[in-house]
């Protein structure tokens, strides 16, 4: 495992959301969503391409918070420009669970 700086901890930016849209992607070469997740005010409604159908449902996942990296620049993923990384783990059988708060928390705010 490589070591980090805790400077370079800090330029990451992990926020709380809430998935208020999720959408099937067909396009995608794995089964995955196209989610939109409220991350507050300041930072707004932001697109991520999660895969994770295997342990979620779409109507298990709205209303649904979690967290998310929201300062990677935009990646292209088949026809769909994801904005953020929602964050899980990666079980040994290749399904994500996903990295949830364990209390309803304002969407937006930063993990310290």
């Amino acid at each position: 495992m490589e070591q980090i700086s805790w400077n370079d901890f800090e330029k990451i930016e992990l926020r709380i959301g809430t998935i208020i849209d999720v959408e099937d992607f067909p396009e995608a070469r794995k089964p995955a969503y196209k989610i939109s997740i409220d991350f507050g005010k300041e930072i707004g409604i932001k697109k991520s391409s999660a895969q994770i159908t295997d342990l979620y449902a779409k109507e298990d996942l709205l209303n649904k918070q979690i967290i998310a990296v929201v300062n990677f620049p935009p990646k292209q993923i088949a026809t769909f420009m994801s904005e953020c990384l929602i964050t899980g783990f990666v079980q040994k059988n290749g399904s994500v669970v996903l990295a949830v708060p364990d209390k309803s928390t304002e969407n937006g705010l930063k993990l310290a």
